[in-house]
């Protein structure tokens, strides 16, 4: 019991700062240290510890050093299966993290042997800007199965190069609360549901009596929330200037918003309401979401501040016909090697393990969702105190295919303006889905063309 508290506890630290790449925004940002700006500073933000006689320095530039519970296991088990090698870390603070790292990696002062990459964005800069070492080469040399990754590597080549891999992972399921689909006498969702069976389980439990209101779905006011729905058969991108694909998607969401299915996306943007407090209410039966919402949820209801969702549970993505179950949409965070970096096969050895399953078993311990997820790791999240304890729940922990919310782009910015107006004018019948779409298709064109 003692065991699965200190997970519980762990899952809440480490999950708090979890970066939510939704609609291009990040929401549950730690309080960040401020930004290194000299190297005097980043020096100083480094470990103090001196190393022993002979043994190798490893510096590792991250942020939030003392808000994230896995660093220091990572590094214990690193050092004392490598005791020639002493890791320090370089705290570079959360805020400005990707523009400080770029801004150090370009000067003369970096003499860092593993960075921490934060997003897609920052990554493509430094790819850009030439500072990170390919780990093709490397990654062939060991042998280092990628298909452990689910399709995330793939999704990550600039140029058909690897320039980084991730070690920890958030992805989207279903949330559930179990008390609504009881007192309707309907089944719980499961783990393969097609979005036929899911719009029609959500309309089975919609009660739209005024007064006793259950909504049969809840939608954020992310576009990832409904937009990224049609890139799970791996036939769509986001950044691929056609989106036709959307309109199914638009179309369902838009219809069980006239039902009232699920809340009027005009109102939730008023209201600002965030989608923790609209499922805390307890008149949500489904919510998409990712599995950084699992901590807040365990550790409210362990609280006593959500009383009317304590009896929840999780599933599987929906998908189309034909699509795998398990197919779902990620967000990640990479380790990547410097060109300037002194030894790199010390660098690349220290990778492989903290993206590799020793790494991911630590992880995982701290509460941590890695990038890997084996069956072994599965079963010690689904541990933890708090968590669901029926099979459903623990089996929605395994993914089949995961998809960037958004790929790799050096245009990517740009597109997000465009995808996230087009959304905001759909959901709120500014325009029509086939406006919004060839609005789409016509911006976002342009943007690729130049």
């Amino acid at each position: 019991m003692m065991k699965k508290r200190i997970l519980s506890l762990s899952l809440a630290a480490a999950m708090a700062g979890s970066l939510v790449a939704c609609g291009g925004s990040q929401t549950g940002e730690t309080t960040a240290a401020p930004a290194a700006d000299t190297k005097a500073e980043t020096e100083a933000a480094a470990e103090t510890e001196a190393p022993a006689e002979g043994q190798k320095i490893l510096k590792w530039a991250m942020w939030d050093k003392d808000l994230t519970v896995y660093y220091q296991p990572l590094i214990e088990a690193y050092e004392s299966a490598h005791p020639d090698v002493k890791v320090e870390l370089v705290d570079l603070g959360s805020s400005d993290y990707q523009t400080v790292l770029a801004t150090q990696l370009t000067g003369s002062g970096s003499d860092f042997d593993v960075v921490t990459v934060k997003d897609v964005p920052g990554y493509t800069t430094l790819v850009n800007k030439g500072v990170l070492e390919p780990l093709d080469e490397y990654i062939a040399k060991d042998g280092v199965d990628l298909s452990a990754f689910k399709g995330l590597t793939d999704q990550i080549k600039v140029e058909d190069k690897l320039y980084e891999l991730p070690f920890r992972s958030d992805f989207w399921v279903v949330f559930y609360n179990k008390d609504i689909f009881d007192a309707a006498g309907v089944d719980y969702p499961t783990n393969d549901m097609t979005f036929e069976q899911y719009d029609a389980l959500a309309r089975s439990v919609t009660n739209d009596m005024p007064g006793q209101e259950v909504y049969g779905a809840h939608y954020h006011t992310w576009r990832s929330a409904v937009q990224l729905f049609g890139i799970l058969d791996g036939k769509n991108s986001i950044i691929d200037g056609n989106y036709d694909f959307l309109k199914p998607y638009y179309e369902m969401i838009l219809a069980e918003q006239e039902d009232g299915v699920c809340q009027d996306y005009a109102t939730l943007k008023t209201s600002n309401l965030h989608y923790s407090g609209a499922f805390s209410q307890g008149n949500v039966a489904m919510m998409n979401m990712g599995t950084w919402f699992i901590s807040t949820l365990i550790d409210k209801v362990k609280a006593g501040e959500y009383t009317d969702c304590g009896n929840w549970g999780m599933v599987k993505y929906p998908h189309a016909e034909g699509v795998e179950p398990g197919s779902t949409l990620a967000t990640i965070t990479s380790l990547a090697i410097p060109t300037t970096a002194k030894d790199k096969d010390m660098s690349w050895d220290f990778v492989k393990f903290v993206c590799g399953e020793e790494g991911a078993d630590i992880l995982a311990s701290t509460g941590t969702i890695p990038a890997i997820m084996t069956d072994d790791i599965a079963n010690m999240v689904a541990s933890i105190e708090g968590f669901p304890a029926d099979e459903g729940s623990k089996e929605a922990l395994q993914t089949a295919n995961l998809y960037l919310e958004m790929p790799v782009s050096t245009k990517s910015s740009e597109m997000e303006t465009v995808l996230n107006e087009a959304h905001d004018n759909i959901m709120t019948g500014n325009s029509t889905i086939d406006e919004g779409i060839a609005d789409m298709n016509e911006k976002i064109s342009a943007i690729l063309a130049q």
